[in-house]
Parts: structure tokens; C-alpha cells; sequence
């Protein structure tokens, strides 16, 4: 049968005000108009909805059983326009976002923050991923945004396999640098670290994306790194390199919460190198008010806030 809402409220307002006039009156319609769409109605469901009683008129039983029935769908409708007015006004909402370890004690915290304060009412989840894990997870609809990272000319960035139908928004750099035992001899002078000048030392690596940085930063000056140790846990390489069991390089962000110990000299490279940080969100997400309310708040972060100038340079 072809039902349509628009039916279903005439219905009910006739049920309510006991006239085809007074149903008009309720919804803003002219009697007539009320009376041709009825009579489209019954054509299309194939029974008569009203019947004439004396002067007035009275429901029939399938009429009855839609009036019924309206009850409940003017409930749930009046429930959805509720529900939507809330989403729209920001005062409901989920949003779920993936970002990378470093951005855990860093960015996310930072963020949740602020949209606590600015919109109570949403609800914000996280998981940590690193950038190829967040970027599947954001293309299955697993998650609404990514903070990623990206090395610049990187041969394994997963963010080419994601172009087309997302939408990548920068948000700031951050040189990488290079920490190394205080006694080494390199780490003397506070200057810059020459990668060139590094042949032969035992290295710690990080994730597999910075693993591959650290690769091409080496092999780009004529160096085979060796790699004896992998931990993407900032905190537990700079307690090695200060134990004297290796050197390694380091995004700046990931100094903003820890602080290297006694021991661990952290110098910037020559050649320099940085990485970028971006937000990824799918095309058209904007449109909902939830998401672009967290975008926008991801995209006020100030780089500067974790020792960051607006060009990435540590301060």
C-alpha cells in the first residue's frame, strides 16, 4: 500500500478535531485541499478512510487503524526532529578520532579539552593508531577524523592511498632531531649533528614510518645505519640513549612531554629534516555540525604550543 506520511496526519488531525473543517483548521490547509488529498489517499490504498454519518463524517476501520497507528509515528517523528535539532544546535553528537601515539600526550589532550568546554554536549572518543592504521580505520567508517603524520617524499606514506575521496587539512611541522649520549663526542659543541658523521653507530628506530625516515635521511648522506634496537616509546629511547646503547632520531613533538634524562643530549641534524602533521576527515564530513565542530577545534591548535614556531623551527 502507498502511504505517506501526509496521509497518516490528516488522518489523525480528523480523528482529533472530528471534521474534514476542523482537521484544515489544525494543519493550516484549506477544506478542500484537505478533501482531494483524502480522496487520493483512499484511491491509492484501495479502502475508503471516512465515511459520511448524518451531517459529519466518521473514521472506518482502516481509517481507525491508521489514526491509530498515527499516535505513534507523530511521536517518533516529533522524537526525530528533537534528536536533529540537538545535533544541529551541537548540543548531541559523536565523534570519534584516531591519532598517533605522540599526539596522545600532546595534541589529543589539548583538544578534548577545549571541546569539553565549547561543547559539553558532544561526545568525543579516541583510539591511538599510527598514521596507516588511522587512515583504514577512517576510510571503513571506523573513525570520523585522523591526526596523521608524513615525512616529506616518503616511498611508504599511506596518505596516497587515501587521496580521493578524503580531505587532508595541514596543521603545523615539526623538525626532527637527533639524540645522542652527552659524552658523544658529536654532542660537544650544542651544534648540529651531521648524519654524515655517523657511520658506524648503533641506532634505535622507531615506528615502521619513522624506521623508513631514518632509512632514507641516513642513506641520502652515504650512511647504512645499525639498527639494534625498535621502540616507537619516546620516553624509552631517550633512557637508552642515555644508557650509551645508541643513538636516534626524534620528532620535536614527541620532546614536548619528554624530557631527556640525564645522560641524552638531543641536537638538531644537518642535513634538517621535518615532518608534517595533518587532520584527514572524509569528503563531505563537514557537512555535519558534530564533525566540523571538531575539525575546527583540531585545526585552532597552535604548534607553538609544544615548543613549535608557526614554520616547525624549535623554539
Amino acid at each position: 500500500m502507498d502511504l505517506d506520511l501526509q496521509s497518516v496526519r490528516i488522518v489523525r488531525a480528523i480523528a482529533e478535531h472530528g471534521s474534514i473543517s476542523g482537521a484544515a483548521r489544525a494543519l493550516g490547509y484549506s477544506q478542500p485541499a484537505v478533501s482531494q488529498h483524502l480522496r487520493r489517499a483512499e484511491q491509492r490504498l484501495g479502502v475508503p478512510l471516512v465515511v459520511r454519518a448524518g451531517r459529519g463524517i466518521r473514521l472506518t476501520e482502516p481509517g481507525t487503524v491508521l489514526a491509530r497507528h498515527a499516535q505513534s509515528i507523530g511521536r517518533a517523528l516529533d522524537a526525530a526532529r528533537g534528536e536533529l535539532a540537538e545535533l544541529v544546535g551541537l548540543r548531541t553528537g559523536t565523534v570519534r578520532i584516531a591519532a598517533f601515539p605522540t599526539a596522545s600526550s600532546t595534541i589529543v589532550p589539548r583538544l578534548l579539552r577545549g571541546l569539553r568546554a565549547e561543547h559539553p554536549g558532544l561526545t568525543v572518543s579516541y583510539v591511538e593508531a599510527e598514521p596507516p592504521e588511522a587512515l583504514a580505520m577512517l576510510r571503513e567508517g571506523l573513525v570520523d577524523l585522523a591526526v596523521t603524520f608524513a615525512y616529506p617524499g616518503d616511498r611508504a606514506d599511506p596518505h596516497r592511498e587515501s587521496e580521493g575521496p578524503v580531505e587532508t587539512v595541514p596543521l603545523f611541522t615539526e623538525p626532527v632531531v637527533i639524540a645522542l649520549p652527552e659524552r658523544h663526542p658529536l654532542a660537544a659543541d650544542g651544534g648540529a649533528v651531521e648524519l654524515a658523521r655517523l657511520g658506524g653507530e648503533r641506532w634505535i628506530a622507531g615506528c615502521p614510518l619513522c624506521r623508513g625516515h631514518l632509512l632514507a635521511a641516513c642513506e641520502a648522506v652515504g650512511v647504512e645505519p645499525e639498527i639494534e634496537l625498535e621502540t616507537d616509546n619516546a620516553i624509552a629511547v631517550l633512557n637508552l640513549v642515555a644508557s650509551g646503547l645508541g643513538v636516534a632520531l626524534l620528532p620535536r613533538l614527541a620532546l614536548a612531554t619528554a624530557v631527556p634524562p640525564e645522560g641524552a643530549a638531543v641536537r638538531a641534524t644537518a642535513p634538517s629534516s621535518d615532518r608534517s602533521i595533518q587532520v584527514v576527515v572524509q569528503h563531505g564530513s563537514r557537512r555535519v555540525p558534530s564533525i566540523a565542530a571538531v575539525l575546527d577545534a583540531v585545526i585552532a591548535l597552535d604548534g607553538r604550543d609544544w615548543g613549535l614556531s608557526a614554520t616547525g623551527v624549535a623554539r
